[in-house]
């Protein structure tokens, strides 16, 4: 939707107001702002426009406006300014990496605390595989007449394997005949793609072996998203109690039951692979208890098919310019670090 001009200045005066005050803002107090040159009547006009159209909200009757979930988005994505790290937070931010982060193996846990400390918010660091793996082979070899082994071969070159019991009925045929429809059916799938309507047509085409279809799929499904997942490391959640939205314990309660790893380690299939920095507002969000939240991740390179990620977690109201600032700061900081180095002769023939 296009706003006119007049209304995305407001819509931004609005939301750095809210941002820095956490307090509704009124018509009078965007018009002292020294840059604005409306008056309070038109301002007042304009921001009961921007709230029929979904992009302000009005708490109480009386009360200011605050910005919507829409228009934190449109805010992000059309009005925030870039924030500029000043010589002294660049110079104090790199001495605490280097302090912190001398071990690759503690290194997430570090880094998660010490983002959560410079953004006071609760922070999050993980590792995920930049492509999903896939099944690329099944095999099944009968250990003797009561049980088989599963042989599950992935695409990013693993082998895993289960020991199984067999029903007394089904026979070396009868694997032979399910691992021909395991490989026709559910090889080159990530777990996402692996839907109740698939299994449903493998068991049917299974025959005697049909009762050992939801064992396979429940490791094949377990093992792909171990694969997937990495380390996640959840840190400084108690921080969002210092935040006026989470005064209300109820609601600060709900927040951070949701803040765990198996919350944060389901990010990865909500962000678009291409974009290194991305912020989920509100309902936008992994789970249904941070629909009243944002979200802010980036992404940086650690090699061997793998990366990083972090972020943090926080109201709505957070100062997106300034913690997408010192995130991607982090982020080339820890490219830098862990990835991959360059292979000599890859980077003289760039010279040339």
């Amino acid at each position: 939707m296009e706003l006119t001009e007049r209304k995305q200045k407001i819509l931004r005066a609005v939301v750095d107001l809210y941002i820095s005050t956490a307090e509704p803002v009124g018509s009078k107090t965007v018009s002292a702002l020294p840059d604005m040159s409306f008056s309070s009547a038109t301002i007042r006009n304009e921001m009961a426009e921007l709230t029929t159209l979904g992009f302000l909200e009005q708490p109480h009757t009386s009360a200011g406006r605050i910005p919507s979930a829409a228009g934190y988005r449109f805010y992000i994505d059309r009005l925030m300014n870039d924030y500029r790290l000043s010589v002294d937070e660049t110079q104090s931010l790199s001495q605490e990496m280097e302090l912190r982060l001398a071990q690759f193996d503690k290194a997430l846990n570090q880094v998660g605390k010490l983002i959560s400390k410079v953004t006071n918010l609760p922070a999050y660091a993980m590792t995920a595989r930049r492509q999903r793996a896939s099944v690329r082979r099944f095999e099944l070899l009968q250990a003797d007449e009561k049980s088989f082994i599963l042989v599950v071969m992935l695409t990013d070159e693993s082998v895993h394997n289960k020991l199984i019991k067999l029903p007394l009925h089904v026979t070396q045929q009868d694997l032979k005949l399910l691992s021909a429809v395991l490989n026709a059916s559910l090889t080159e799938l990530t777990s996402d793609e692996v839907t109740p309507e698939l299994i449903d047509r493998v068991t049917r085409s299974a025959g005697e072996a049909a009762s050992l279809v939801p064992v396979v799929v429940d490791f094949v499904t377990h093992v792909l998203d171990e694969r997937q997942r990495g380390e996640v490391y959840v840190t400084g959640q108690t921080r969002l109690l210092g935040q006026p939205e989470y005064r209300d314990l109820s609601k600060a309660q709900e927040v951070l039951g949701a803040l765990d790893e198996d919350t944060i380690s389901n990010l990865p299939a909500k962000l678009d692979p291409n974009s290194p920095m991305q912020i989920l507002v509100g309902p936008e969000n992994v789970a249904q208890e941070l629909k009243d939240t944002s979200v802010v991740v980036t992404r940086f390179d650690i090699g061997d098919g793998m990366q990083g990620m972090i972020g943090v977690v926080g109201p709505q109201r957070m100062d997106y310019a300034l913690i997408t600032a010192r995130l991607s700061y982090f982020a080339e900081g820890l490219g830098r670090m862990f990835g991959k180095p360059e292979l000599p002769d890859a980077k003289e023939k760039t010279e040339e």
